[in-house]
C-alpha cells in the first residue's frame, strides 16, 4: 500500500466503513490500530500535531558569556577583537567548555549583529 497523507488515509477509513467494513478490518486492510479507526470515523479531519518544546543545547550554558564577549568586542578597534579561537580559549579557561565548535557555532551567528 503506498504511502498516504493522514487526510487521505482517514478519508479512505471512512469511505470503507459506509462500504460496510468492520472496525477489525479496516485496521487490518490500513495497517492502523483501532484508536486511529475511532478518530477518523469521529472525525473528518486529523488532530493537529503537537508541537515539541525547544531542547536544550551544549551551548546554552555558555551563550550569556559569549553575548557579552561580543557586546564588550563592539567598542573595541577591528585589530584588537575576539576571534572564534580567542572566545574558545577563554570558555575553556574560564567555564570548562571542551568543544571548539560549541563556541564558533555562537560567535558566528552573532556577527551580523556584532556588525551593527
Amino acid at each position: 500500500m503506498p504511502h498516504m497523507s493522514k487526510v487521505e488515509l482517514y478519508a479512505a477509513i471512512r469511505r470503507d466503513h459506509r462500504s460496510g467494513m468492520s472496525m477489525r478490518k479496516l485496521e487490518r486492510k490500513h495497517s492502523v490500530t483501532w484508536r486511529t479507526v475511532r478518530k477518523a470515523l469521529d472525525s473528518s479531519w486529523p488532530e493537529p500535531r503537537k508541537k515539541l518544546p525547544p531542547r536544550a543545547t551544549t551551548l546554552d550554558p555558555y551563550k550569556a558569556v559569549i553575548d557579552e564577549i561580543l557586546r564588550a568586542d563592539l567598542d573595541a578597534p577591528r585589530k584588537q577583537r575576539y576571534t572564534v579561537t580567542r572566545i574558545f580559549h577563554r570558555l575553556v579557561e574560564e567555564h570548562g567548555a571542551d568543544s571548539y565548535r560549541l563556541a564558533s557555532t555562537r560567535a558566528r551567528a552573532e556577527e551580523p549583529a556584532k556588525a551593527i
